[in-house]
Protein backbone atom coordinates (compact mmCIF):
# COMPACT_ATOMS: atom_id res chain seq x y z
CA UNK A 1 0.00 0.00 0.00
CA UNK A 2 1.58 3.25 -1.06
CA UNK A 3 0.78 6.83 -0.20
CA UNK A 4 0.69 9.80 -2.50
CA UNK A 5 3.32 12.52 -2.55
CA UNK A 6 2.22 15.90 -3.78
CA UNK A 7 4.68 18.00 -5.74
CA UNK A 8 4.17 21.66 -4.93
CA UNK A 9 5.79 24.14 -7.34
CA UNK A 10 7.39 27.21 -5.78
CA UNK A 11 9.73 29.85 -7.07
CA UNK A 12 13.45 30.39 -7.47
CA UNK A 13 14.82 33.09 -5.20
CA UNK A 14 17.53 33.89 -2.64
CA UNK A 15 17.86 32.74 1.00
CA UNK A 16 16.42 29.37 0.17
CA UNK A 17 15.54 26.03 1.64
CA UNK A 18 15.00 22.94 -0.49
CA UNK A 19 11.79 21.31 -1.65
CA UNK A 20 12.76 17.96 -3.09
CA UNK A 21 9.57 16.94 -4.83
CA UNK A 22 9.06 20.29 -6.49
CA UNK A 23 12.68 20.48 -7.56
CA UNK A 24 12.95 24.14 -6.63
CA UNK A 25 14.10 26.19 -3.66
CA UNK A 26 11.62 28.03 -1.45
CA UNK A 27 11.81 31.54 -0.04
CA UNK A 28 8.75 31.90 2.15
CA UNK A 29 9.26 35.63 2.74
CA UNK A 30 9.51 36.65 -0.92
CA UNK A 31 5.77 37.26 -1.33
CA UNK A 32 5.41 39.67 1.58
CA UNK A 33 3.65 42.97 0.97
CA UNK A 34 6.72 44.85 2.19
CA UNK A 35 8.94 43.03 -0.31
CA UNK A 36 6.52 43.72 -3.18
CA UNK A 37 6.30 47.41 -2.20
CA UNK A 38 10.10 47.70 -2.24
CA UNK A 39 10.23 46.05 -5.67
CA UNK A 40 7.57 48.44 -6.97
CA UNK A 41 9.88 51.30 -6.01
CA UNK A 42 12.84 49.65 -7.75
CA UNK A 43 10.86 49.23 -10.97
CA UNK A 44 9.51 52.76 -10.82
CA UNK A 45 13.08 54.02 -10.65
CA UNK A 46 14.40 51.51 -13.24
CA UNK A 47 11.53 50.67 -15.63
CA UNK A 48 13.80 48.80 -18.06
CA UNK A 49 15.51 46.59 -15.47
CA UNK A 50 14.63 43.03 -16.52
CA UNK A 51 15.99 41.51 -13.31
CA UNK A 52 13.70 43.73 -11.23
CA UNK A 53 10.64 42.48 -13.11
CA UNK A 54 11.84 38.91 -12.71
CA UNK A 55 12.32 39.39 -8.97
CA UNK A 56 8.91 41.03 -8.55
CA UNK A 57 7.40 38.19 -10.57
CA UNK A 58 8.87 35.77 -8.05
CA UNK A 59 7.33 37.79 -5.21
CA UNK A 60 3.92 37.88 -6.90
CA UNK A 61 4.11 34.14 -7.48
CA UNK A 62 4.91 33.48 -3.83
CA UNK A 63 1.96 35.69 -2.86
CA UNK A 64 -0.38 33.69 -5.12
CA UNK A 65 -0.87 36.64 -7.49
CA UNK A 66 -0.23 34.53 -10.55
CA UNK A 67 -1.51 36.86 -13.27
CA UNK A 68 0.71 39.67 -11.94
CA UNK A 69 3.63 37.24 -11.85
CA UNK A 70 3.09 36.16 -15.47
CA UNK A 71 2.87 39.80 -16.58
CA UNK A 72 6.19 40.61 -14.88
CA UNK A 73 7.95 37.58 -16.37
CA UNK A 74 6.58 38.55 -19.79
CA UNK A 75 8.08 42.02 -19.37
CA UNK A 76 11.37 40.60 -18.14
CA UNK A 77 11.58 38.40 -21.24
CA UNK A 78 10.74 41.29 -23.55
CA UNK A 79 13.64 43.23 -22.02
CA UNK A 80 16.00 40.23 -21.79
CA UNK A 81 14.92 37.48 -24.23
CA UNK A 82 17.75 35.15 -23.15
CA UNK A 83 16.84 35.16 -19.47
CA UNK A 84 16.56 31.44 -18.82
CA UNK A 85 15.73 32.22 -15.18
CA UNK A 86 12.65 34.20 -16.22
CA UNK A 87 11.48 31.32 -18.44
CA UNK A 88 11.95 28.84 -15.58
CA UNK A 89 10.22 31.11 -13.07
CA UNK A 90 7.28 31.64 -15.42
CA UNK A 91 7.12 27.88 -15.89
CA UNK A 92 6.83 27.41 -12.13
CA UNK A 93 3.88 29.79 -12.00
CA UNK A 94 2.23 27.97 -14.90
CA UNK A 95 2.66 24.73 -12.93
CA UNK A 96 0.94 26.27 -9.94
CA UNK A 97 -1.86 27.48 -12.23
CA UNK A 98 -2.25 23.96 -13.62
CA UNK A 99 -1.13 24.90 -17.15
CA UNK A 100 1.40 22.08 -17.42
CA UNK A 101 1.97 22.29 -21.17
CA UNK A 102 2.82 25.98 -20.91
CA UNK A 103 5.23 25.05 -18.12
CA UNK A 104 6.89 22.41 -20.33
CA UNK A 105 7.23 24.96 -23.13
CA UNK A 106 8.92 27.49 -20.85
CA UNK A 107 11.26 24.95 -19.27
CA UNK A 108 12.22 23.85 -22.79
CA UNK A 109 12.90 27.48 -23.75
CA UNK A 110 15.13 27.85 -20.68
CA UNK A 111 17.01 24.68 -21.63
CA UNK A 112 17.54 25.86 -25.20
CA UNK A 113 19.35 28.87 -23.73
CA UNK A 114 21.15 26.94 -20.97
CA UNK A 115 21.12 23.18 -21.66
CA UNK A 116 22.76 22.35 -18.32
CA UNK A 117 20.16 24.22 -16.21
CA UNK A 118 19.34 21.49 -13.71
CA UNK A 119 16.40 23.32 -12.12
CA UNK A 120 14.68 23.43 -15.51
CA UNK A 121 15.39 19.75 -16.13
CA UNK A 122 13.91 18.74 -12.77
CA UNK A 123 11.01 21.17 -13.16
CA UNK A 124 10.19 19.95 -16.66
CA UNK A 125 10.50 16.36 -15.45
CA UNK A 126 7.89 17.04 -12.80
CA UNK A 127 5.60 18.73 -15.30
CA UNK A 128 5.93 15.71 -17.58
CA UNK A 129 5.23 13.42 -14.62
CA UNK A 130 2.05 15.37 -13.84
CA UNK A 131 1.05 15.02 -17.50
CA UNK A 132 1.53 11.24 -17.30
CA UNK A 133 4.59 11.31 -19.57
CA UNK A 134 6.81 9.24 -17.31
CA UNK A 135 9.16 8.37 -20.17
CA UNK A 136 10.00 12.01 -20.80
CA UNK A 137 10.12 12.76 -17.07
CA UNK A 138 12.59 9.93 -16.52
CA UNK A 139 14.78 11.22 -19.34
CA UNK A 140 14.92 14.67 -17.73
CA UNK A 141 15.78 13.29 -14.29
CA UNK A 142 18.46 11.06 -15.84
CA UNK A 143 19.92 14.09 -17.59
CA UNK A 144 19.94 16.10 -14.36
CA UNK A 145 21.78 13.30 -12.59
CA UNK A 146 24.33 13.02 -15.38
CA UNK A 147 24.99 16.75 -15.00
CA UNK A 148 25.26 16.57 -11.22
CA UNK A 149 25.44 13.26 -9.38
CA UNK A 150 24.84 15.11 -6.08
CA UNK A 151 21.41 16.41 -7.17
CA UNK A 152 19.14 15.09 -4.41
CA UNK A 153 16.03 16.48 -6.09
CA UNK A 154 16.69 14.55 -9.29
CA UNK A 155 17.25 11.26 -7.45
CA UNK A 156 14.12 11.81 -5.36
CA UNK A 157 11.95 12.58 -8.36
CA UNK A 158 13.40 9.72 -10.40
CA UNK A 159 12.49 7.49 -7.47
CA UNK A 160 8.91 8.76 -7.68
CA UNK A 161 8.78 7.66 -11.32
CA UNK A 162 10.02 4.17 -10.45
CA UNK A 163 7.53 4.07 -7.56
CA UNK A 164 4.66 5.00 -9.88
CA UNK A 165 5.77 2.24 -12.25
CA UNK A 166 5.70 -0.30 -9.39
CA UNK A 167 9.48 -0.70 -9.52
CA UNK A 168 9.90 -0.26 -5.79
CA UNK A 169 13.38 -1.77 -5.50
CA UNK A 170 14.84 0.84 -7.84
CA UNK A 171 12.69 3.50 -6.16
CA UNK A 172 14.16 2.61 -2.75
CA UNK A 173 17.68 2.87 -4.17
CA UNK A 174 16.99 6.36 -5.55
CA UNK A 175 15.32 7.56 -2.35
CA UNK A 176 18.29 6.23 -0.36
CA UNK A 177 20.65 8.28 -2.51
CA UNK A 178 18.46 11.37 -2.05
CA UNK A 179 18.51 10.83 1.72
CA UNK A 180 22.27 10.50 1.71
CA UNK A 181 22.57 13.78 -0.18
CA UNK A 182 19.95 15.68 1.84
CA UNK A 183 19.31 13.86 5.13
CA UNK A 184 17.20 16.64 6.63
CA UNK A 185 14.41 16.50 4.01
CA UNK A 186 11.28 14.59 5.03
CA UNK A 187 10.07 13.80 1.52
CA UNK A 188 12.46 10.98 0.55
CA UNK A 189 11.83 9.26 3.89
CA UNK A 190 8.08 9.37 3.18
CA UNK A 191 8.62 8.08 -0.34
CA UNK A 192 10.98 5.29 0.69
CA UNK A 193 8.65 4.32 3.52
CA UNK A 194 5.72 3.93 1.14
CA UNK A 195 7.84 1.81 -1.19
CA UNK A 196 8.90 -0.36 1.74
CA UNK A 197 5.19 -0.87 2.48
CA UNK A 198 4.69 -1.98 -1.10
CA UNK A 199 7.65 -4.37 -0.68
CA UNK A 200 5.99 -5.82 2.45
CA UNK A 201 8.69 -4.56 4.79
CA UNK A 202 6.65 -2.71 7.43
CA UNK A 203 9.55 -2.50 9.93
CA UNK A 204 11.71 -0.58 7.45
CA UNK A 205 8.67 1.49 6.49
CA UNK A 206 7.98 2.38 10.11
CA UNK A 207 11.57 3.48 10.62
CA UNK A 208 11.49 5.77 7.58
CA UNK A 209 8.04 7.18 8.29
CA UNK A 210 8.99 7.88 11.91
CA UNK A 211 12.05 9.73 10.62
CA UNK A 212 9.74 11.63 8.26
CA UNK A 213 7.35 12.84 10.97
CA UNK A 214 10.31 13.85 13.12
CA UNK A 215 11.38 16.11 10.26
CA UNK A 216 7.89 17.30 9.25
CA UNK A 217 5.23 16.92 11.91
CA UNK A 218 2.64 18.51 9.61
CA UNK A 219 2.84 15.83 6.91
CA UNK A 220 -0.52 14.04 6.82
CA UNK A 221 0.88 11.62 4.24
CA UNK A 222 3.73 10.59 6.56
CA UNK A 223 1.43 10.11 9.56
CA UNK A 224 -1.11 8.14 7.52
CA UNK A 225 1.46 5.78 6.04
CA UNK A 226 3.11 5.43 9.43
CA UNK A 227 -0.31 4.25 10.63
CA UNK A 228 -0.35 1.64 7.87
CA UNK A 229 3.06 0.34 8.95
CA UNK A 230 1.99 0.14 12.59
CA UNK A 231 -1.30 -1.55 11.68
CA UNK A 232 0.55 -4.10 9.55
CA UNK A 233 2.81 -4.83 12.53
CA UNK A 234 -0.25 -5.36 14.74
CA UNK A 235 0.32 -2.21 16.80
CA UNK A 236 -3.25 -1.03 16.41
CA UNK A 237 -3.40 1.54 19.21
CA UNK A 238 -0.33 3.33 17.89
CA UNK A 239 -1.70 2.99 14.35
CA UNK A 240 -4.93 4.70 15.41
CA UNK A 241 -2.95 7.56 16.95
CA UNK A 242 -1.01 8.03 13.71
CA UNK A 243 -4.18 7.94 11.62
CA UNK A 244 -5.78 10.52 13.91
CA UNK A 245 -2.72 12.75 13.62
CA UNK A 246 -3.04 12.56 9.82
CA UNK A 247 -6.76 13.41 9.93
CA UNK A 248 -6.09 16.30 12.28
CA UNK A 249 -3.85 17.79 9.61
CA UNK A 250 -5.89 16.76 6.56
CA UNK A 251 -9.40 15.50 7.21
CA UNK A 252 -9.66 14.28 3.61
CA UNK A 253 -6.69 11.89 3.84
CA UNK A 254 -8.13 8.66 2.44
CA UNK A 255 -5.36 6.41 3.76
CA UNK A 256 -6.05 7.51 7.34
CA UNK A 257 -9.84 7.38 6.94
CA UNK A 258 -9.68 3.85 5.55
CA UNK A 259 -7.26 2.81 8.30
CA UNK A 260 -9.57 4.09 11.04
CA UNK A 261 -12.44 2.24 9.34
CA UNK A 262 -10.52 -1.04 9.35
CA UNK A 263 -9.60 -0.62 13.01
CA UNK A 264 -13.20 0.17 13.95
CA UNK A 265 -14.48 -2.88 12.10
CA UNK A 266 -11.79 -5.08 13.65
Amino acid sequence: MAGTLLAVGLLVSGCQTSSLSSGVPIDRSAGSAANIDSLNAVIEANPRDASAYNTRGIAYGQAGRFENAIADFNTALQLAPNSYQSYANRALVYRRMGDLQAAVNDYSAALRIKPDYDLALVGRGNAYRALGRNDLALADFDAAIRLDSSNARAFHNRGLIYQAQGNHTQAVENFATAIGLDPNAAEPYIARGTSYLALNDPKAALSDLSDAVNRDKRSAVAWANRGVALETLGQNNDARRSYNRALGIDASNSIAREGIGRLDRG
